[in-house]
């Protein structure tokens, strides 16, 4: 009776041990896994142009202020069509009227009437919206006071093709994931396993010139990026 026991004894203990050992080496291979980063860029032309132009128009009464103001208006059109922008896509977006005599706190002096209008154009004809940006000397030149009292100077370009290439960018970063899981399994002795957690990443549009004081949306041409983070196990 005593030799049965002691054998049932014994192969409790050869059993309890392999499934402890069993238990641990699946642990340590659970714990085993390599978190790696996959980068993917790709530069993109911008596809939609906004470009406020801003000019204010005075005068002593408010006719002339008018008078100057519709003066301006046709110039910067004659300007606009000079550069193949059709009239259409232009349109105004604000017009402010400020009589000088309703400040107290004006001066003795010539009383004045400022106009202050901005005409926005909206385009997706990148090029000619660039070319007439650098042409506008011209319209000082006519006479136009343009101004830039509120929100950024020249024309901002969007991007809105984003959902068409997020796709394949992923794919890309995936695959530059899992390379550099690999490179950094051949230095560890090791393989790559099936894949333990996954993160996307957040897309960014940047400048193609990143440089201080360079603001994504005045350069037509830009950088999308998307960084995605990516655990696989190690065998």
């Amino acid at each position: 009776m005593k030799v049965i026991v002691a054998i049932i004894l014994g192969m409790s203990l050869i059993l309890s041990a392999s499934l402890l050992r069993d238990g641990l080496t699946g642990l340590k291979t659970g714990d085993r896994y390599v978190t790696v980063k996959g980068v993917a860029e790709r530069e993109v032309q911008a596809d939609l142009a906004l470009w406020p132009i801003r000019f204010v128009a005075t005068g002593n009464t408010l006719e002339q202020a008018q008078e100057q103001g519709r003066s301006s208006r046709e110039a910067i059109f004659a300007f606009l069509k000079l550069q193949a922008i059709d009239k259409d896509a232009v349109e105004l977006q604000r017009l402010d009227v400020t009589d000088t005599r309703a400040n107290p706190y004006q001066g003795e002096g010539e009383q004045k009437f400022i106009i202050n209008q901005t005409l926005m154009v909206r385009s997706t004809q990148i090029d000619r919206i660039r070319q007439a940006a650098q042409n506008v000397s011209e319209l000082v030149d006519s006479g136009v006071l343009l101004t830039t009292d509120y929100g950024p100077g020249g024309p901002t370009y969007l991007f809105s093709g984003l959902n068409d290439i997020k796709p394949e960018m992923i794919a890309e970063a995936t695959a530059s994931a899992r390379e550099a899981a690999q490179q950094f399994a051949r230095d560890a002795n090791a393989s790559v396993g099936g894949l333990r957690r996954a993160n996307q990443g957040v897309f960014q549009i940047l400048a193609r010139d990143q440089a201080p004081g360079v603001s994504e949306q005045q350069q037509p041409v830009k950088t999308v990026r998307v960084v995605s983070t990516v655990d696989y196990y190690l065998e």
